[in-house]
């Protein structure tokens, strides 16, 4: 693996990393009771993500545009494979982080809400209380999560496989459009602004449909409707559909190249 295709790996890990720690943002703010500020913390680190996408487009436009330069685009399609597999396993570590970040996440909402300043908790991470805290609080995921996983869930099956749909359309959309422009060099730009039709697609079953959904059983929890273990299984379950779109993506990565491919020729 060369320096640029580290980086780039470096930087789709980063996107899903933080993607997989927002259910540690809704996990903390039932804790807490504090939802809305549960999530006004969590967006400092979706700035964090948003920073990296906007220079993951460039660094893999700019790998396929070296590698057409140089006659070398054979093996694009087994460096987007890897960076696939960087998503999964930022996937992975950012569901057994949950357990971990959850609390760190519930500590912040209680100093933020007791001081109301968002540098003075930032400073707290970094002083010595704060980092033994950090360290007290690190633990790891307990195997009876998965053993409960067989219990009644608050979403059906039918949320779950749509979200890992979701998941790997938005994991494969830039990826797919980009490798689409070097299938078909002839409409690049084309190609690659389709990746916005993939995603948005993508966005829509997220924000549409599977989002209320456990926005409503968030509610739930915090009106003591549903219970706080019934909550903790539908993250699993979540959490599990992640991985799995991520899964999915590896085998819709060709199939989704040649089709984007093809439409960028008609459109």
């Amino acid at each position: 693996m060369d320096q640029q295709l580290f980086i780039i790996c470096s930087l789709a890990f980063v996107i899903h990393l933080i993607g997989a720690l927002a259910y540690s943002a809704r996990i903390a703010g039932v804790r807490t009771g504090r939802i809305a500020v549960s999530f006004a913390l969590f967006n400092i680190l979706v700035l964090i993500s948003r920073l990296s996408n906007s220079f993951l487009g460039p660094f893999l436009a700019k790998r396929i545009e070296t590698d057409l330069a140089n006659g070398a685009g054979d093996g694009l399609i087994m460096d987007f494979r890897i960076i696939l597999l960087a998503t999964t396993a930022a996937t992975i570590v950012g569901a057994l982080l949950i357990p971990t970040t959850q609390r760190w996440f519930s500590s912040a909402i209680t100093h933020f809400h007791e001081h109301r300043s968002m540098p003075r908790l930032l400073l707290h991470g970094f002083t010595k209380g704060g980092i033994g805290y950090i360290r007290k609080t690190t633990t790891a995921p307990k195997m009876v999560h998965i053993a409960d996983m067989k219990k009644p869930r608050g979403v059906s099956m039918s949320i779950i496989i749509l979200n890992i749909v979701a998941q790997a359309l938005l994991t494969v959309g830039v990826i797919g459009s980009l490798y689409a422009g070097y299938l078909n060099p002839e409409y690049r730009v084309t190609a690659s602004q389709l990746s916005a039709v993939v995603n948005g697609f993508a966005t829509i079953l997220l924000f549409v449909v599977i989002d209320p959904q456990l926005s409503i059983m968030t509610d739930d929890v915090v009106s003591g409707n549903v219970s706080q273990p019934m909550f903790r299984r539908t993250i699993t379950w979540l959490s599990f559909s992640r991985i799995g779109g991520t899964l999915l993506a590896q085998l819709l990565l060709l199939p989704s190249a040649w089709l984007i491919a093809y439409i960028a020729g008609i459109v």
